[in-house]
């Protein structure tokens, strides 16, 4: 587990205060597929993921899950809706076993007279926000094998750590038209599969599917997809 000292929110404290936030802190141990929120849930409490990793997702009516973030430790979870005073967007759930440290508003609160304590809390609500401008991208310009494409280009030892259902959950795209595009990819030589585990061979063609298959035909695309979100909720 990672020391609370080392987490770059708490950093900048004084070594009093760091002692002070341990007997504060309430720290809770998590095992894998665990829930530590659900989506509509309200907390008095910052999450701190100290160890371990997880995902956030939305459950659809139909019961699908719409992954919206992994977070890796250490990390904040649920800024907004905890200086909101609002309930949680999605589910917080475990990928592997973790740890998490709760830390009340109240405690929290007195250490934004901090500067650099304020500054962590800002750089990590910016990071979130540049996440869902990505995912709203992502939903209302490119299409699936543009997304697939954009994906490998990005993060490519993803697809050789993750299942592809729980790729396919990432994009939101279901699992058949995930493996569908993976056999294109392999068959037009893009890109190899052997052993479960995928290389990239032509990256020159995944730009290409990126740039020449960006465009979904919808009108209004922002409006639609801010919809259907509202819809999932």
């Amino acid at each position: 587990m990672i020391d609370l000292k080392d987490i770059p929110l708490f950093s900048s404290l004084e070594e009093k205060d760091i002692e002070e936030l341990k007997k504060t802190i309430n720290i809770k141990r998590y095992k894998k597929k665990s829930i530590l929120f659900y989506e509509g849930e309200q907390s008095e409490y910052l999450y701190i993921l100290l160890k371990g990793d997880v995902k956030l997702y939305k459950t659809s009516p139909k019961g699908t899950q719409i992954q919206i973030n992994r977070l890796l430790a250490p990390s904040l979870i649920g800024e907004f809706a905890c200086f909101e005073r609002e309930k949680f967007p999605a589910t917080c759930e475990f990928i592997t076993d973790g740890d998490v440290g709760l830390l009340h508003f109240d405690k929290l609160y007195e250490y934004l007279n901090n500067a650099s304590f304020a500054l962590e809390i800002i750089k990590s609500l910016t990071s979130k926000v540049l996440l869902l401008s990505s995912l709203v991208h992502q939903e209302t310009i490119l299409s699936s094998e543009a997304k697939v494409a954009d994906l490998l280009i990005k993060k490519e030892a993803i697809f050789n750590r993750l299942k592809n259902n729980e790729i396919a959950s990432i994009l939101n795209i279901s699992p058949e038209t995930f493996s569908r595009i993976l056999s294109k990819f392999k068959k037009e030589s893009i890109i190899a599969i052997k052993n479960h585990k995928i290389k990239i061979l032509n990256r020159d063609a995944l730009f290409l599917i990126i740039e020449t298959n960006t465009i979904k035909e919808c009108n209004n695309c922002i409006a639609n997809f801010k919809r259907e979100i509202e819809q999932k909720s």
